[in-house]
C-alpha cells in the first residue's frame, strides 16, 4: 500500500516537473502533428525547441524575466 502510494506520488511529481519545465510540450506537439497533419514531417526535438525559443524571443513581453 505504501509502495503504491509512493509510486503514484513519484509519477505525479514527474508529470508536474515536466509540465512546469516545458518538457512535455514536444510530446504534445508530436501527438498533435501526427493526428492532425499526418502528411507533414514532424520536427526533430532540436528544431522544435529552436522554433519555440525563437517564438519566445520574438515576444519578450509574454514572459516575466
Amino acid at each position: 500500500m505504501i509502495a503504491a502510494t509512493l509510486r503514484r506520488g513519484a509519477r505525479w511529481l514527474r508529470w508536474y516537473l515536466r509540465e512546469v519545465a516545458g518538457e512535455s510540450a514536444y510530446d504534445r506537439y508530436v501527438a498533435h502533428a501526427q493526428a492532425d497533419h499526418p502528411a507533414e514531417p514532424v520536427l526533430s526535438r532540436r528544431e522544435f525547441e529552436r522554433r519555440r525559443m525563437d517564438e519566445r524571443d520574438d515576444r519578450p513581453e509574454s514572459r516575466c524575466c
